[in-house]
């Protein structure tokens, strides 16, 4: 008969006992946990400054949409379920829930962002986040976000046309979020047909061509040296059009001088269909001119006559005495007989 190892034997069942145990206790705390229940709720909003467009109201309104979550058995609490719930209010982002040791449930709620809001050209408007994602207006309050009017499509479904221009309007949002001078400065921004940007500042009554919304830096930043200069020298006021969507310079109309331009050449273009059109209403008739004849009863001029008056010197001087001068008649010569005939005849 063998010897038999003891030590060896003890050690392995005390090691299947404290596994055992493990087990039994692992379950029990299992069985315990399940057995309680949700103590109180902690929300927390994030991605929000200052516009809560979701806030603990909705947020407890859908969590409990199925009773009373407080004083719930964990074990009945579908956290999963719930958070899909939470990321189909378009205004959340991404949703997180779990409990801590104390049965705290912790909800945390990343809500989407506006940076613009977009009034299409048949009068609906939304907004939109920073992922491009076209948001509902909400009843709770109006987001202080640029405002861009004239976009041209409100389908669901954009065209791949539309979907560049929308990138655009949120690539410009962004920026003027991101500046606390250009959001006091800017009230509206127009979408053009050739996919620029026409903007409308809140001081100042000018519009000011930006163009389209690449190198929005160097361009805010030419006009921002612009309004320096302007503001000191000689006001806003002074200009009706200030253009900046050209590198290294800053067009600036005054005001006045592109409506004399515009009406000069309407003007020009008016003058030259009016002329056109007295062409063509009156044209040059043939004039036909009868040649003058000689009248027969008239004498003929003596040439010699003429020239001895106007050679002729008055050297008598000019007296009140006499009176005016009267001009001298000429006596008409007398008609000599064609033959003389002598007394020797």
């Amino acid at each position: 008969m063998k010897n038999i190892n003891w030590k060896k034997r003890i050690t392995q069942t005390v090691w299947l006992l404290i596994g055992v145990g493990t087990i039994v206790l692992f379950g029990a705390a299992i069985q315990k946990k399940n057995h309680r229940k949700c103590d109180d709720v902690k929300i927390e909003i994030t991605g929000a400054e200052k516009d809560v467009f979701i806030d603990e109201k909705d947020v407890m309104d859908l969590i409990n949409s199925n009773g009373n979550i407080i004083g719930k058995d964990l074990s009945a609490i579908n956290l999963k379920a719930l958070e899909a719930a939470l990321k189909k209010n378009m205004w959340v982002n991404n949703a997180e829930m779990f409990f801590d040791n104390n049965q705290l449930l912790h909800i945390n709620i990343e809500e989407r962002q506006p940076v613009a809001r977009v009034f299409s050209a048949d009068g609906s408007s939304f907004y939109v986040d920073s992922s491009d994602v076209r948001l509902p207006l909400s009843d709770k309050l109006s987001a202080r976000v640029p405002v861009f009017t004239n976009f041209p499509s409100n389908k669901e479904i954009l065209s791949e046309p539309d979907s560049e221009m929308l990138c655009n309007v949120v690539k410009l949002g962004k920026f003027i979020v991101a500046d606390s001078f250009w959001m006091a400065q800017v009230s509206q921004i127009a979408i053009l047909p050739n996919a620029g940007f026409e903007m409308i500042p809140t001081i100042g009554d000018q519009v000011i061509e930006l163009g389209n919304a690449d190198d929005l830096e160097n361009k805010f930043g030419r006009l921002y040296s612009f309004y320096k200069q302007a503001w000191l020298q000689n006001g806003m006021n002074k200009y009706e059009k200030i253009d900046v969507q050209f590198d290294d310079q800053v067009v600036a109309v005054k005001r006045g001088v592109g409506k004399t331009l515009t009406d000069s050449v309407k003007a020009k273009q008016l003058m030259a269909s009016v002329g056109k059109d007295s062409v063509q209403v009156a044209p040059k008739l043939p004039i036909n001119v009868a040649p003058l004849k000689p009248n027969k009863t008239e004498n003929p001029v003596n040439k010699n006559v003429i020239a001895n008056k106007q050679n002729k010197v008055n050297n008598k001087s000019l007296s009140v005495s006499h009176g005016a001068v009267r001009p001298k008649k000429v006596a008409a010569n007398k008609a000599k007989p064609k033959a003389v005939m002598t007394k020797d005849q």
